[in-house]
């Protein structure tokens, strides 16, 4: 293409009107991307590649980022927290872009010479000529926002009359974005506060105080050893971390493979897996919950592992399991709710994982619980459960194995260094921090 292609106002004012139906219509944020994209290239405009991306309100993740090509079509990251920011983002337009409270750059992108930003080198092998990088924001003060770049590789670049519909044009698309970035905030803050299960009832319209069902399901029930001695004695700041990555080790296997964690309750933890009330559901949730704990066991005794390497204290834990019916929905005030797992299975379980003190073991079970299970169980004892009148046969796995069938459903996911993009957002959300930062060195002495 040229720079003279002649770009259709009549269909970029289409490419408007269906951002502003799918804004109403409530699109995700891909389709809205995708359909962007896709549209603007039927325009007449040279796009050659188009990258995007939008900060994003969750604990886990930064920002979603979408890059199209005209001969490739869209791919989607996920982009993830990180405390350091290497040297090339440091080097990248966007940062120029931040570091200097700008909106706009554009660059012409030659064959050959010294490039200004390294990112230049990979666009140069895709034979871009142009590049148009920007930031817009969602609203004064807002955490979220949109930053991306346009690129051409039409001969000659982008025309005056280009660059004047992308900037018409990026005001609809961040219309339409944040209609889509704050609807997905909603189920980020939904899934990560009440769980997954729980944020999609809630976001169906189960609001109400009372909304609930009742399910079966087998719970686990975990709890740290002796914190509030570690605290008084370490600190708040160390606690803090040591709780965190208890957690992360023992916790985070009970909320895959069908589980789910429904509430942190101070140094512990419920999970359930929901189930049906017949023995090949129940033997399928006991078992699914039975192999989070292996593989939990596994995770605390390698950080003990690394705590020894630091001189800290190991961490101890008690885990209790159990199978029944439950609760499931809204309790509290009319105007304060909470999700959560409640009733006689609930209290049990908080019993037996209380028992591991008794007993002197990281795992006490209920007979109901290993009689779904094929591991080999060793009989602790007879129990009355405070609170309960049956009494309760108690139990404790023998072999703390898991199968390498489990292992890999719970092995985490090899990462990648961050990529030029994944690093775009990192600092996006501090843009007034770096505002700040840099007017005072413009006025240092």
């Amino acid at each position: 293409m040229t720079a003279h292609s002649t770009v259709s106002n009549i269909l970029l004012d289409k490419v408007a009107e269906w951002l502003t139906h799918a804004a109403l219509t409530g699109e995700n944020l891909e389709t809205i991307v995708r359909g962007f994209c896709e549209r603007m290239a039927a325009t007449g405009m040279p796009l050659y590649r188009v990258h995007l991306t939008f900060s994003m309100l969750h604990p886990l993740y930064d920002a979603l980022g979408f890059t199209w090509r005209r001969t490739g079509g869209l791919t989607i990251e996920g982009y993830r927290h990180a405390n350091e920011r290497p040297e090339r983002f440091m080097q990248s337009p966007y940062y120029y872009l931040l570091s200097n409270n700008l909106l706009h750059l554009r660059r012409r992108i030659d064959l050959d010479g010294a490039v200004e930003f390294p990112i230049f080198d990979d666009l140069r092998k895709e034979k871009i000529t142009d590049y148009l990088a920007f930031v817009q924001t969602f609203g004064a003060g807002s955490m979220q926002g949109m930053m991306g770049s346009w690129s051409t590789d039409g001969v000659g670049g982008f025309s005056e009359d280009m660059i004047g519909a992308l900037m018409r044009i990026q005001n609809h698309l961040a219309m339409a974005a944040k209609m889509a970035v704050l609807g997905k905030l909603t189920n980020n803050m939904l899934t990560t506060y009440l769980g997954g299960d729980a944020g999609k009832r809630v976001l169906n319209g189960q609001i109400r105080r009372g909304d609930g069902e009742t399910i079966r399901a087998a719970l686990v029930m975990g709890d740290m050893r002796q914190s509030t001695v570690y605290a008084e004695k370490e600190g708040r700041q160390a606690y803090i971390d040591t709780l965190n990555e208890f957690f992360d080790a023992i916790a985070a296997p009970f909320n895959r493979n069908g589980g789910e964690i429904m509430s942190f309750l101070g140094d512990g933890f419920l999970a359930v897996y929901p189930c049906g009330r017949h023995k090949d559901p129940s033997k399928v949730a006991c078992e699914a919950a039975l192999s989070a704990v292996f593989e939990a066991q596994r995770r605390v005794a390698a950080l003990n592992e690394d705590r020894r390497s630091r001189s800290l204290s190991e961490v101890r834990y008690g885990i209790g399991l159990h199978v029944g019916n439950v609760m499931f929905g809204n309790v509290g005030l009319k105007d304060r709710l909470t999700f959560s797992a409640f009733g006689a299975a609930v209290n049990e379980v908080e019993r037996l994982q209380s028992l591991t003190k008794k007993y002197a073991t990281e795992v006490v079970a209920s007979q109901a619980f290993s009689g779904y299970t094929d591991c080999e169980w060793g009989t602790l004892g007879e129990e009355k459960l405070r609170g309960v009148r049956q009494r309760f046969t108690v139990v404790s796995p023998k072999a703390a194995t898991a199968s390498s069938r489990v292992a890999e459903i719970f092995s985490d996911a090899e990462t990648d260094g961050l990529s030029e993009a994944e690093q775009v957002i990192l600092l996006h959300r501090d843009a007034k921090k770096f505002e700040s930062r840099f007017q005072v060195e413009k006025h240092a002495p």
